[in-house]
This record gives C-alpha cells, sequence and structure tokens, in this order.
C-alpha cells in the first residue's frame, strides 16, 4: 500500500511540474536600429494585481530570455537597461495560451524618447508607434449615447472648442478619417459630432503627408494634423443614427437627423438638418469649399482666378458669420466602398442646403485725412438666400505593384438672391453735413463649378527612383443680373445741398472661366541621404467677363447700354514652371532647398475699348525647409518661402463699377510686381505620460515693392483710389505663438498658458501724403480643464492690448487693454440626469476714436433627462443667451479707416428638445 501510495505521489508530482513547464515566457532584446543585442538586459516578471516581482532574470549574450517555469495568471513584462527607456506590457497566461512569445523587442534609447516611457500591450492606453501616437478607446469612460467628440476631450494632448476645432499637441487637426477613408469629405464636425464613441476601438493621431510624399517617401513639408478612427470588429457591421428635434420660444426651431448603415468594408450615410438658431451645417472651413467666382482675374505666381471686384451686385455666396438671423436647411450622402482585395476604392459625397440671412447693419467710420476727419454712419438692412448642391467624388485603383491612380470629380450647382438697402450719411470734423447716400440692391446669380483632377505615381526598378503626373482641369461659369438704384447728394460746409447722383440701372454679369494645369515631377536618389526632386508644369487659363449696365428708356424698361460701365474683356495666361528642389534626410535631420522658376505669358482684350495689354512675367519661388526630431513628440523646424504677387486685372485695368459712386477705382498699366518674403520658426515638445506640451512659433514677413492704394479725397467726399508700387517703405508683418501645459496629477486637472504676440506696419498714400498704419495685438490666455467620468470643466481667460494707429492722425487712434474668457462645465447626476452650462466674456474698452467701451457675458445652459435602459431617449431644456446680453459688435482698422460695426443677432430664447438614439451595430452598445 505505501509503495502505491509513493507511485501515485510521484505521478502527481511529475504531472503537476510537467505542467507547470507549459507555461513560459520568451524572447530577444535588441537595439534594431543600431543592429544591437543587449546582453545582461534585466528581465522582471511582475503579478499584475500588486506589481510584486514574481520572476527575475537576465538576456543571454544574444539577448534571448526564456523564462520556466510559469504558472497561470496576469502578469507585467518590465525590461530596463543602462540609457534606454523602459518596456512595459501586460500578458496573461492561461491553459489555452501557457506560452507568450514576444519576438524581437526593440528597444529605444533615452534620449529618443526624453525620458518618456512607451507603454505597449492590450490594456495600455497608449502606444507610440513611429510617429502616430494611438489611443486605446476601450481605456477611458464614456456615457452612453456619447459621441466621438465626448471621447476625444478624455484623451491627454487633444482639445476641442466651443465651435467643434480639435487641437492635438499644439496643433490644429483638418482631418478625421473614418478607418483611413473620409467621412462626408472634408468636414470634421460631421465625424466628430455624430459618430457614436463605443464604436470606436483605436483612436490614432499622426502628421499626415501630402500625396505626393506619402509615394515618394521625400518629405515636403506640407503636413496635415490628422486623426483616425479605428472602428471595432463588431462595430464594422449595422446601423445607427440620431433624431434630434426642438421648438422654442420667439419661433426657434432646431431638427436634425442622421442614419449610418456599415457593412463591412462599406459604408452609407445620410443626414439632415434644419434651423434657425445659428447651427448653419457649416463647419470652420467648409467656405472654402463652395467659394464662388466673382468679377476680377487675379495672377499669383502662375495662377489665375477671378475673385470679387467690390460690387455688391455680383450676389451672395452664402456664407455666416453671425450677423442677422440665419435660416439653413442641409443635407447630405456619403458611400464609400473597396473591392477587387482592396486595390480599387470609391469614396463619394452628395451635399445640399439653402442659407438665408436676414440682417440690420449699423457701421460707424472714421476717414482720416491729412487735413482733417470725415465720419460716416450707414444703415444697412439685407435679405440674402443661397441653394447650392455638391457631388464630389474619388476613385483609387493599384495598377500593378508599381504603379497607382487616383482620380477625383465635383461639381457645384449654386443659385442665389441678394436684396440690400443702404443709407448712410457723412459729415466734416466739424459736424457739418458733407453728403448722404441712399442704394438699393436687388440681385440674381447662377454658378456652375466642376472639377476634375488625375494623379499617377509610377516607381521604377531603382529604389527611390519614381515620377509621377498630376493634371486638371476646372470650370465656372456665373450669370448674375440685378437692379441698382441710387441717390447721392453733396452739401457745401454750411450743409447746402450743391449736387445729386442718381442712378437707375438695370445690370448683367457672364462670367466663363476654364483653367488646366499639369505638373510632371521626377525622383531621383543621388545617394542614402539626398534625393533629387525636378518638376515642371504647364498650365493654360482662359477667361471672359462680360458685364453690360442699362438704362431706363421708359419706366421699367432698361434698352439703352451705358458703354461707361459696360465692359467684355477676354484673358488668356500661358504659363511654364520647372524647378529643382533637393531633400536630404540622416536620422533626425531633414533638409529641403531649391527654386522654382516661373514663366508667365498674359494676353487680355477688351471688345467694347479695343485694348490690348500683353505682359510676360518671370517669378523666382525660392524655398527652404529646415527640420529636426530630437524625437517623435519633440521637434525643430524652420523654412523660408519667397514668392511674387502680380498686380491683378482689377488694378492694372479695373471693370468700371459705379455701384459707390463715392468709391471709384482707377487702372494702373504700369504696375510692376511685388516681391514677398516669409520666414518661419517653430519648436514643439510633447510628453504624453504628463501630458505635457511647451509650443513656440514666429512668422516674419516683408514684402518689396508693395502695390499699395493710393487714394485722393476731394471736399465733397468722393474718394478716388488706384494702385501704385511703394518704393521708399518695406511693409512688414509678424506672429508669434506659443503655450505651455501640463497634467497636474495632485489636483487632477490640466493647466495651460498661451501667449500670442502678432502686428503689422502698412503704408498707403492718402491726398499725396504718405500714411503709416501700425497694428499690434498681445495677450496671455490662462486655461484649466478637468475631465473625469461624470463631471468635465473647462476655462479659458486673460488679457488682451489691441492697437491701430495711422501716423496722418495719431490723436485718433485706437488702443486699449480688453479682457476675454471661455468655460464650460458637464456634470452628470443621479436619476439619469445631466446639467450643462458654457459663458463667453468679452470686454473691448474706450478709445481715442470710440468714446465707449463694449461689454458682454453670453451664457449658455442646459438640464437633461435620460429615459431607458440605455438611455436611448432625452428630453433637453436649454436656454440660449440667458442674460440676454449677445449684441453685435466689432470693431477694426484698415490704412486710414478705423470701422465700427454693430448688428443684429440671436438672442435669449428657451428650447425644449427630444433625441432618440438608435444602434444596431453587431449587437448591444456597449458601455466602456
Amino acid at each position: 500500500m505505501k509503495k502505491l501510495s509513493l507511485a501515485l505521489f510521484l505521478c502527481f508530482c511529475c504531472t503537476y511540474l510537467s505542467a507547470q513547464s507549459l507555461f513560459q515566457v520568451k524572447g530577444i532584446v535588441a537595439d534594431s536600429t543600431a543592429n544591437l543585442k543587449l546582453k545582461n538586459a534585466t528581465i522582471s516578471i511582475l503579478n499584475a494585481k500588486d506589481s510584486t516581482l514574481y520572476k527575475f532574470t537576465r538576456a543571454t549574450v544574444n539577448g534571448e530570455f526564456n523564462i520556466q517555469p510559469m504558472r497561470s495568471g496576469n502578469f507585467i513584462l518590465l525590461l530596463t537597461y543602462p540609457d534606454y527607456a523602459d518596456y512595459v506590457y501586460q500578458f496573461k497566461l492561461d491553459e489555452v495560451n501557457p506560452s507568450f512569445n514576444f519576438g524581437t523587442i526593440n528597444m529605444r534609447t533615452k534620449a529618443t524618447l526624453l525620458n518618456e516611457v512607451i507603454i505597449k500591450g492590450q490594456a495600455a492606453a497608449i502606444k507610440i508607434k513611429g510617429d502616430t501616437t494611438e489611443f486605446n478607446a476601450g481605456s477611458y469612460t464614456i456615457q452612453p449615447n456619447d459621441k466621438v467628440e465626448d471621447l476625444l476631450k478624455k484623451m491627454p494632448g487633444i482639445q476641442i472648442d466651443k465651435d467643434g476645432k480639435i487641437t492635438a499637441q499644439g496643433k490644429t487637426v483638418e482631418k478625421v478619417l473614418v478607418d483611413g477613408e473620409e467621412f462626408f469629405g472634408d468636414d470634421p464636425t460631421l465625424v466628430t459630432k455624430n459618430l457614436r464613441a463605443d464604436m470606436i476601438d483605436k483612436v490614432q493621431l499622426f502628421e499626415k503627408s501630402s500625396d505626393q510624399a506619402a509615394f515618394t517617401g521625400v518629405d515636403d513639408g506640407k503636413k496635415t494634423q490628422t486623426i483616425n478612427l479605428k472602428l471595432k470588429e463588431d462595430k464594422k457591421s449595422g446601423y445607427f443614427g440620431k433624431v434630434d428635434v426642438g421648438a422654442g420660444t420667439d419661433e426657434f426651431y432646431q431638427a436634425q437627423v442622421m442614419f449610418n448603415k456599415f457593412k463591412a468594408k462599406q459604408k452609407f450615410s445620410l443626414y439632415g438638418t434644419a434651423g434657425n438658431n445659428g447651427k448653419t451645417g457649416l463647419n470652420w472651413d467648409d467656405a472654402s469649399k463652395y467659394g464662388g467666382s466673382g468679377g476680377n482675374m487675379e495672377i499669383f505666381d502662375g495662377g489665375i482666378y477671378f475673385s470679387g471686384s467690390g460690387d455688391d451686385i455680383d450676389g451672395f455666396e452664402g456664407q455666416y458669420y453671425g450677423e442677422g438671423i440665419p435660416i439653413a436647411r442641409n443635407g447630405g450622402a456619403h458611400y464609400d466602398t473597396k473591392w477587387n482585395a482592396d486595390k480599387e476604392t470609391i469614396n463619394t459625397n452628395y451635399k445640399l442646403g439653402s442659407l438665408g440671412i436676414k440682417a440690420n447693419k449699423n457701421v460707424i467710420s472714421q476717414n482720416n485725412l491729412p487735413t482733417g476727419i470725415f465720419n460716416n454712419t450707414s444703415e444697412e438692412m439685407s435679405d440674402k438666400y443661397l441653394f447650392r448642391q455638391k457631388l464630389d467624388a474619388t476613385y483609387t485603383i493599384k495598377l500593378d505593384t508599381s504603379s497607382n491612380l487616383k482620380v477625383m470629380v465635383d461639381g457645384t450647382l449654386k443659385n442665389s438672391d441678394n436684396v440690400t438697402d443702404y443709407n448712410a450719411i457723412s459729415l466734416r470734423g466739424d459736424n457739418s453735413l458733407l453728403n448722404t447716400s441712399k442704394r438699393s440692391v436687388d440681385n440674381h446669380s447662377k454658378d456652375q463649378l466642376f472639377n476634375i483632377s488625375a494623379f499617377y505615381t509610377r516607381k521604377l526598378k531603382k529604389p527611390g527612383r519614381n515620377f509621377s503626373i498630376n493634371l486638371s482641369e476646372k470650370l465656372s461659369d456665373k450669370n448674375s443680373d440685378g437692379y441698382l438704384k441710387s441717390k447721392n447728394d453733396f452739401y457745401d460746409p454750411s450743409s447746402v445741398l450743391t449736387s445729386s447722383e442718381i442712378i437707375d440701372q438695370y445690370k448683367t454679369n457672364d462670367t466663363k472661366t476654364s483653367s488646366f494645369n499639369s505638373n510632371f515631377t521626377f525622383n531621383e536618389p543621388l545617394s542614402k541621404l539626398l534625393t533629387l526632386v525636378v518638376n515642371y508644369g504647364f498650365s493654360l487659363s482662359s477667361s471672359r467677363s462680360d458685364r453690360k449696365s442699362f438704362n431706363a428708356s421708359t419706366p421699367g424698361n432698361y434698352t439703352i447700354l451705358d458703354p461707361e460701365y459696360s465692359n467684355d474683356f477676354e484673358a488668356t495666361q500661358y504659363t511654364n514652371q520647372g524647378g529643382a528642389m533637393f531633400n536630404y534626410k540622416k536620422l533626425k535631420t531633414v533638409w529641403s532647398f531649391g527654386t522654382k522658376i516661373n514663366a508667365v505669358r498674359f494676353n487680355q482684350y477688351e471688345a467694347r475699348s479695343n485694348q490690348r495689354y500683353n505682359r510676360s512675367f518671370l517669378n523666382w519661388i525660392p524655398q527652404i525647409n529646415y527640420q529636426y526630431k530630437f524625437s517623435n513628440q519633440r521637434s525643430l523646424r524652420f523654412g523660408y518661402y519667397g514668392y511674387t504677387n502680380q498686380p491683378s486685372v482689377d488694378q492694372l485695368q479695373p471693370v468700371k463699377v459705379n455701384t459707390d459712386p463715392l468709391n471709384i477705382p482707377l487702372g494702373n498699366p504700369d504696375l510692376k510686381p511685388s516681391y514677398s518674403s516669409n520666414i518661419s520658426l517653430s519648436y514643439n515638445s510633447y510628453k504624453m505620460l504628463s501630458n505635457e506640451s511647451i509650443y513656440i512659433g514666429t512668422n516674419f514677413g516683408f514684402t518689396n515693392n508693395q502695390i499699395v492704394n493710393n487714394t485722393t479725397t476731394d471736399l465733397s467726399g468722393k474718394s478716388i483710389r488706384q494702385s501704385i508700387n511703394l518704393k521708399e517703405k518695406t511693409p512688414l508683418n509678424f506672429n508669434v505663438y506659443s503655450g505651455v501645459s501640463r497634467k497636474v496629477k495632485a489636483l487632477g486637472v490640466d493647466v495651460g498658458l498661451n501667449l500670442n504676440a502678432s502686428g503689422s506696419t502698412n503704408y498707403s498714400y492718402i491726398n499725396s501724403e504718405l500714411n503709416k498704419t501700425t497694428s499690434s495685438r498681445f495677450g496671455p490666455q490662462f486655461r484649466v480643464s478637468r475631465y473625469k467620468d461624470k463631471f468635465e470643466l473647462s476655462l479659458n481667460f486673460g488679457p488682451s492690448y489691441n492697437g491701430q494707429e495711422a501716423s496722418l492722425q495719431k490723436d485718433r487712434s485706437n488702443k486699449g487693454w480688453g479682457k476675454s474668457g471661455y468655460g464650460n462645465f458637464k456634470i452628470i447626476l443621479p436619476k439619469k440626469v445631466t446639467i450643462q452650462a458654457d459663458a463667453q466674456y468679452t470686454y473691448t474698452p474706450a478709445s481715442a476714436s470710440f468714446n465707449t467701451s463694449f461689454e458682454q457675458a453670453i451664457v449658455n445652459a442646459s438640464i437633461t433627462k435620460s429615459f431607458l435602459k440605455k438611455e436611448e431617449l432625452k428630453a433637453m431644456i436649454k436656454v440660449n443667451d440667458l442674460l440676454n446680453q449677445n449684441s453685435g459688435f466689432s470693431r477694426y482698422a484698415s490704412a486710414n479707416m478705423i470701422t465700427q460695426t454693430s448688428y443684429n443677432n440671436i438672442n435669449r430664447y428657451f428650447m425644449f428638445s427630444l433625441i432618440w438614439d438608435f444602434n444596431k451595430m453587431g449587437g448591444a452598445p456597449t458601455k466602456n
């Protein structure tokens, strides 16, 4: 019996030891960059529960380690080696996974990481992968039905302001991608405000290179701060959305519907919004996507385009800046997919929308002259409306292992109406009546815009040798017509009427432009460190503007052509541009330097006057960029860029307009190009674990032979404006921006200080005398924020100094210290109740130009009650402008003019809303 017991005991021990030996950990410790195996590196295995030491060993001469026997459980691997950053990884051993092979672990020096610890592992909140910082969304607590915006606020180094703009590590985020693809074009807020936070697996932050740089591997200095949202695998199929409807006092309302359906590699979305509470559906850069064409053509280093001529008859471009009461309705659809083993992709968007604005505006301006001042007060009432729709698509295909093709196409249709009534009165410095003006405009316009481009890339046999071809075509067709009626009365110093001018005209304007651009780039590696980039481009631009003004033959019938204010001109531009850039890259240093040469031939013909202007320009565009990356999170950059500014057609041969007879343009065919230089320097440092960031940057620019205004104002208040070249002076401008922020762990808050300063010196001629205008701005901004599970708080506040001074009237300067601040908070109470509020404070002091100060505090607040188990339904009561102080107001100075504007806008109202979030994405919503 004893022998049997002994045998069973030995069998049990052998079985136990055999089972124990199944659990093991192994790997290799190395520095791949230096091609070294780190002999005698310390390997520690800690218990994950309390971080106590469980096993310990050192790496062999080949950097290898193999720790056994191990037991099942949760552990932490800690690798340490002199002068190298610690490596931490959480892992688990069990019956299913008894062995863990780390493979080759690449250690990085502390000098590279600036004493930051890289945290990696399945449960880590943050990983650093090369130039990408990756946040594990599951490590941050979110509330049911939170959106991506709520998730991003909790991540270190990421800030979101009241308008939805995202700043990450001191830089503005311009793109938000979903699984690497654009979502609704280039509109970040449509993603962050509508995509559910519980769908996100990882948030990746990086600087996205241009298509050209991504292909060639040669850094061209064009970087875009980008966030990529990686979806959870079980959230890539299903549907989700949101319905938000609200009704308020004073007939305010809002409505929003969003529906998204994802299926594997396909994404389909629909959205619609409507409201008159200031939410126009346009994000901060949307205006640039829908920017229209106007009446003048301008050359800029070989580019030619039409821009507004200052003639109000040209219509309304659909932009809202807080002036007036808007009524906005917008909608859109998005679809993207991949197929053919991901070799082909398509991303397409359709958007349509309308925007109507009714505004009342009061403008007080001061015209500083060498002999005195003129004061002008005007009242403007406008009713503007725009409807537009846009379709865009991007198709990419991987043709073979070495070549790719990307085709982009978009088209826009716009219709706008603009009705404006304007009344003004001007006084001399002694308050005697100078002139009065009444004007009404009723205009309608139609725009058609079409763009297409193709980008082809091919890699050749020699590594690093490649070429690309970029072709694009842009077409624009704008037709407008409308009525201009105005009356201007002029008075002598005794305020006695001396003369009157009456205009009653029907106007038409047909503008067509087309532009073809091509660019061929070839990259040749001269060595392992130096690459030559050669490019050549040809462009052809043509345009025609046919503007007619008709006087009335009988009341209501406009059939008499007014040749003085009618014209028909054509312009053609041929551009050849070539250049060479050298790119040097070694470890942490990147240099790029070179120049482009731009030869422009410009021909213009005005049919009605039978005048021709033929000009040729040779432009030099040198540039140099330097970057030193101390680490992935700390860098120094320097850049210089020189460019030529050509005179615009409006400056050379103005399109004569009589919309404002008190301000008359006059062309100058003898104008020469100006040359501008811009120098930039920036330093950025960010430490992820301590959430500490430091950034400072500066831009300095100056212009030689600048084109400036020469304005002559007569005793009746009429001004004739002509552009001339400034010979004896050099205008300059500068901007300094800096900031420091850090997490204070003891208080659980993030604190920061931003310090910005800017200034400029510009010149103009007023009645043949040189006027020097200096502007300056300086102000610190203090910031504190705290984001916990059920509490959020953010505050920004600080003083600011603004100054504008004209040399002709120094005693009329506009200077003084103001104050501003912004704050918001959110708290989640029991019973599924949430309280939110935000406040914005502004103080503008009185000055020598304006004898009154301006102060306002705008407070918005809401209380929300959630219903149902997963809080899918919410009821909200919101008050806008609780103190009823939202008064439209702005002040600015330009040349010899100082202007103060007051306008109507949205004031206090209360609104009740119902919000329904629905979700069926691979199962029930998860709560992190």
